[in-house]
């Protein structure tokens, strides 16, 4: 079986592009030309200069010692904590704003929840002189306000989001209604897996230079270029598409996805997609998604602005369905607690939706030989606010 995306743009029976007839123009021309443009030797080399002399790439792959001694295995993480703007985001924004500029496009749109997005949408625009939207829900801001202010440093307009429940998934709709009513001079960075194809295949595309570097790394440190095991969080899922990327189809390589469960998967205050999801369009792909038995989307929940998005990327939830990849819900609390625990032991403060990955630690049991590599997604400096009053430090 194939875990990539087909030529019609699906992954198994997730993924397309449900949109509105106006979209149409944009799409197509994404589609016809960001494979032979992110191929072009040109494009390849600018790309590679900038992650390497801007983003600062390439991040380490660490061996967390103390970790690896309390558990008795091997643990390394991938520090894209350690890119220009504390998050992976900025690889994307990257490719995008290039393949942008290539298109003839002069305003940029973006949707962001933790606000790591916005901050990597509105960094590639000032250093491309390209204006810059970004929508993002009204409580987001509040809970993410350094974020927001560092967008705004940076030249960006802040739009909020005031309909539904505030968050993701309400200034992503934002968003489309602006490209919608701006479709010529615009170009929409999507900053996950998410939406029509072809986004979640060039997301991953961009993404995979993650999984690219740990094949170079562990070669170094380990004289094989695989892990036994990779585990990323899952919200939209770009940090994990780009984690999993060029392993998806070694079997030798088991993948957890851990996904944010909020006050508990049956408290109706979760954002647990694999297991209370089931198929629907969201954002212009079907993909796994929370609904009611309307149909209508459910609003999710998580204390982690960039995990409560109702639905799932369509190759995540195609590694889901095929069972490619085990999927675990961790609440809440156990993120939080993993955060401090992350601080207190490897001197790493992580961002909240990276914490939730790290709690996989204490219910799966790992072999002394075994090699497990979390992404260390991003930087907990936005989330601060949230862990001083959650610990009341």
């Amino acid at each position: 079986m194939k875990y990539n995306v087909d030529k019609n743009g699906y992954y198994g029976d997730f993924g397309g592009a449900y949109i509105p007839e106006m979209l149409y123009p944009n799409i197509s021309e994404l589609k016809e030309n960001y494979l032979k443009i992110i191929s072009e030797p040109k494009f390849k080399k600018d790309f590679n200069l900038l992650l390497k002399k801007y983003v600062g790439r390439p991040t380490p792959l660490y061996f967390a010692e103390r970790l690896s001694n309390k558990y008795n295995t091997k643990i390394y993480l991938k520090r894209e904590d350690l890119c220009h703007t504390g998050a992976h985001k900025i690889n994307n924004t990257i490719g995008q704003i290039l393949l942008a500029k290539r298109l003839g496009k002069n305003r940029i749109i973006a949707e962001t929840g933790a606000g790591q997005h916005g901050v990597a949408t509105a960094t590639v625009c000032a250093l491309m002189g390209v204006k810059c939207v970004i929508y993002m829900g009204e409580i987001d801001i509040k809970r993410q306000a350094p974020n927001v202010a560092r967008m705004k440093m940076l030249g960006a307009e802040v739009k909020s989001a005031k309909s539904g429940s505030k968050t993701l998934k309400d200034a992503t709709n934002e968003a489309i209604r602006d490209w919608i009513n701006n479709p010529v001079d615009t170009h929409y960075i999507i900053g996950s897996v998410v939406g029509p194809h072809p986004y979640p295949d060039m997301v991953a595309r961009f993404q995979s230079v993650i999984s690219d570097e740990i094949k170079t790394q562990l070669l170094n440190t380990e004289n094989r270029d695989y892990p036994d095991y990779l585990i990323a969080c899952v919200g939209g899922g770009s940090n994990a598409a780009g984690l999993y990327y060029n392993y998806l189809e070694n079997k030798n390589v088991k993948i957890i996805a851990v996904e944010a469960a909020g006050k508990g998967i049956s408290s109706g205050e979760s954002a647990a997609t694999s297991i209370l999801g089931k198929e629907g369009i969201i954002h212009g792909s079907k993909t796994l998604l929370m609904q009611n038995k309307d149909g209508q989307i459910t609003e999710p929940y998580s204390i982690s602005a960039g995990l409560d998005y109702p639905g799932i990327g369509p190759m995540h939830a195609n590694l889901y369905r095929s069972k490619r990849a085990e999927f675990v819900s961790v609440t809440d609390d156990e993120a939080m607690n993993w955060g401090l625990t992350l601080s207190q032991m490897e001197g790493i403060i992580p961002a909240i939706e990276t914490a939730h990955a790290f709690s996989v630690l204490d219910t799966m049991n790992f072999k002394p030989s075994d090699i497990i590599v979390f992404n260390c997604s991003g930087r907990g400096d936005k989330d601060l606010d949230t862990y001083i009053n959650y610990f009341k430090i």
